[in-house]
């Protein structure tokens, strides 16, 4: 399979920024690597520089300033059953609000997989889009992501979502 990629950069920040034919494929965190992309697709052709990802780009470039976005893609989702599931039920959480891991668990009728939701949300290949810096501790604190704890918190001030920690 082709995976065409690129790098997206924003105040000092690189996100690298892949696509399928099919559609929109990884969005990684702040500063990953090429290995990280690799990593999600192994075995695959790698195309570097590709006018279909403009379009994503300029999108996350808008989230990111905080400018109007419309994260209105389609995507090519690799994963098992589970995990895209779980991906679908992200996208469910309105801008500038969150949600717990439990209560993902919850909406996608597994109230007792709050462990196996918090590795799928882990495993997002579309940082930011499928937002999974929404989702929280039940206590309120931050847990893991992906792209580190800073870039979750920074995601979650520019949605004016306040924290407790």
């Amino acid at each position: 399979m082709k995976i065409y990629y690129d790098t997206l950069t924003h105040n000092n920040k690189d996100y690298l920024v892949a696509s399928t034919n099919k559609g929109l494929c990884f969005v990684g965190g702040e500063n990953e690597k090429l290995e990280d992309l690799v990593k999600f697709f192994p075995k695959n052709e790698l195309i570097h520089h590709n006018t279909k990802l403009e379009k994503y780009k300029i999108e996350i470039k808008n989230y990111l300033s905080n400018k109007p976005f419309n994260f209105d893609f389609e995507f090519d989702l690799y994963g098992t059953e589970f995990q895209k599931k779980v991906w679908l039920e992200l996208l469910k959480i309105p801008y500038g609000t969150t949600t717990t891991y439990k209560k993902v668990a919850l909406a996608i009728n597994n109230e007792k997989a709050v462990r196996t939701v918090a590795n799928a949300v882990g495993r997002n290949p579309l940082t930011i889009i499928i937002p999974c810096h929404r989702v929280i501790g039940t206590n309120g604190t931050l847990t893991g992501y992906r792209g580190g704890i800073e870039m979750k918190r920074r995601l979650l001030k520019l949605e004016n979502i306040k924290l407790v920690n």
